[in-house]
């Protein structure tokens, strides 16, 4: 994150969570029940003071609410040696999938009960925009400031987030028409946004075990 804008600098990295917390949390339309966190290194001293967080790295864990499910989430922002890159791994009985290592190549997609070497497989990750409406279904694969005079770090950095943005003015237009309750709702959306706070107080606290407050909870 060395280049963007000032409010950045020191930015603990859980507080930042939500681009891999949404995507966990929504394949399943599920919530977060408690999280523990522990931080790891130390970024350099004059990062610091502006959010008072050492932490170069953050690992939590997030136990889901009324489910078997539990995600792991890591999160890294400066003095960290990694490329930037919106990820997510799902492990299934029959199917897993597997973010690239390096941004822009395909994803790996692993079958079960194959013969072991034919087990993974690389694979492109599809273009929903066909769920959209034509008129916005090319800003799946080309963003809004994908111009010349807009080239700054944080637009060329995840500036499009996977193609989501189409997808989540969609739902949030579509609440609108027909009058009724969008995905993420303000209930789901506190519930994503409070796991990289809680996170972050937990690693604070030496990894303690933090309950997401009853606010954050739609069922």
């Amino acid at each position: 994150m060395d280049g963007w804008p000032n409010y950045w600098p020191g930015l603990p990295p859980m507080h930042y969570a939500t681009h891999c917390i949404g995507p966990i949390l929504g394949l399943t339309r599920g919530e977060a029940e408690y999280v523990s966190c522990f931080g790891s290194g130390t970024i350099r001293e004059e990062l610091i003071p502006h959010y008072n967080s050492p932490y170069a790295i953050e690992s939590a864990h997030i136990k889901f609410r009324n489910s078997d499910l539990s995600a792991q989430v890591y999160r890294s922002l400066f003095d960290v040696a990694r490329q930037y890159r919106e990820s997510f791994e799902v492990y299934g009985s029959k199917k897993s999938v597997e973010w690239p290592l390096i941004e822009g190549q395909p994803l790996v997609v692993h079958t079960a009960k194959r013969p072991e070497p034919e087990i993974p497989e690389e694979m492109e990750c599809p273009d929903f925009a066909k769920l959209l409406p034509k008129e916005i279904q090319h800003f799946t694969t080309k963003g809004v400031y994908d111009t010349d005079e807009h080239q700054h770090l944080s637009f060329t950095q995840g500036g499009g987030h996977g193609g989501s943005h189409p997808h989540l003015v969609h739902e949030f237009v579509n609440s609108l028409l027909e009058n009724k309750s969008p995905y993420p709702n303000a209930m789901q959306s506190a519930n994503m946004t409070c796991v990289g706070i809680l996170a972050h107080e937990s690693a604070q606290k030496g990894g303690a075990l933090l309950k997401l407050p009853e606010f954050t909870f739609n069922t």
